[in-house]
Formats: C-alpha cells, structure tokens, sequence
C-alpha cells in the first residue's frame, strides 16, 4: 500500500476543462487513483477561486497552474492570495526574474511554509527555433538551466522542465528539489500541442519527481483505468 501512496503522489491530473462540473465529474471519475490535480487557466478563468476551493474542501491536492509572471509587488500579492484558497503548488514564470521569484516565495512562505512554489522555466511546447525567434541565445536546455537556478536560488521549491532536461537538471542542481513535468503521454497517445513529449516511464526514469497528464486520462473511457495503467507504467 504505501507503494502504490507513493506512486500516486507522482501523477497530477490536469482538469483542463470549462466548467466546475466537468471538473466533478473528472474527479468523480478519477477516484482514488490520484490525489493531486491541477487548476489550470481555462478553469481558473471560467469558474474563478470557487473551483479550487470546493477542490480543497473535498480533501484534492491542487496545483493551481496560473504561471504568474508580473512586477514583484503584483505576482506577491497573487500568490499570497493563492495560498489563502489552501494549494498546495503554484508556478510562476521564471523568467519573471529574481526580485519577482522572491516576493512569490516570500509570500508563500508567510501563509503557508509547505507550499512548493514552481519556477517555469521553458514551455514544453517551445522547440529551439521558437527560442532563437524569441532572440534566446544558446541551446535550450541551457536556457532550463539558466532558469532553474534562478528560480531556485530565489527560494522556489521546485521546477517545471520537460522531462528530457531532466537528466541535466539534476547534475546541475541535485536532487532536494522538485521537478514537475508536463508534455506526458502514455505509450501509443498524440502529442497534440506539446513539442517536447515523453512517456511516464521515461519522465521518472529521467528524474522528474511528477508527472502532469490531462487528456490521455480525463478524455478516457474509463479515467480510474487510465489513471492505473499510468501508474503502472510509474512503477516501471
């Protein structure tokens, strides 16, 4: 039991969807096979703070996945805000620079030292030639890295990084740190919009701590069923 606790920890089920009742019904659906699920901004937009705290309220881990990034009074006053509704993760852009990674940490901490904040560092669907148009220079797992160190030594808890910078990611910076990882899909799924795409074996092989997987599951036929088999392929 405490195995499969474990596993379930990893996997974070992205309720990307329009309404609170979509979202229910994913939960509902869901079950026991997963604690955690993420608040993205299409639900945050359509059903506001209500969402994420009737999510609480029913015992659900959320990772509210508004990728803050604005003047450092702004983003603090945004993420206090957000640990007032009881997440228990949130990303802000890395880029957002120093001065704001520590005003959203700062204010994390003051309501709730447990909450892990999540530097972005670059989107899983940038490839390096959207990087060189975005005048980046360097490959991009080097920009990951540059961005991960900002994040965390301005007192981010975690990263969000493509699993395959993973790897690079952990040389660099060790492993007391969390890696998040969208862009997942099980063995045989699309790609649909992501450009940087593994499986969930080859994310915890590679060094991610979690996994963010949305439509291969709550687009399943059976999501509990699609929840375990990811689980499985965890495990593995």
């Amino acid at each position: 039991m405490v195995e499969n606790f474990d596993r379930r920890q990893r996997l974070i089920v992205a309720l990307d969807v329009a309404t609170a009742e979509a979202a229910r019904k994913i939960v509902a659906a869901v079950g026991d096979s997963a604690f955690t699920y993420k608040v993205g901004m299409q639900l945050y937009t359509a059903e506001g703070p209500a969402v994420v705290r009737e999510l609480v309220g029913s015992g659900r881990q959320i990772f509210l996945d508004l990728k803050y990034h604005d003047i450092p009074n702004t983003v603090g006053s945004a993420v206090r805000e957000a640990a007032e509704l009881g997440v228990s993760m949130l990303t802000v852009h890395a880029a957002g620079g120093g001065k704001m990674l520590r005003a959203a940490t700062e204010a994390a901490t003051k309501v709730n030292p447990k909450l892990v904040v999540l530097g972005v560092t670059v989107l899983t669907s940038l490839d390096e030639d959207d990087l060189g148009t975005l005048g980046v220079r360097g490959g991009l797992t080097d920009q990951v890295l540059r961005m991960a160190a900002l994040a965390l030594t301005n007192g981010c808890r975690g990263v969000v990084a493509s699993a395959r910078e993973c790897p690079a990611l952990r040389a660099e910076f060790g492993s007391e740190f969390a890696i998040v990882t969208p862009g997942v899909r099980p063995a045989g799924s699309g790609h649909d919009d992501q450009a940087r795409v593994v499986t969930p074996a080859e994310a915890m092989a590679a060094g991610a701590s979690h996994i963010v997987v949305g439509r291969p599951i709550t687009e399943a036929s059976d999501p509990a069923a699609e929840a375990r088999a990811i689980l499985g392929q965890i495990a593995a």
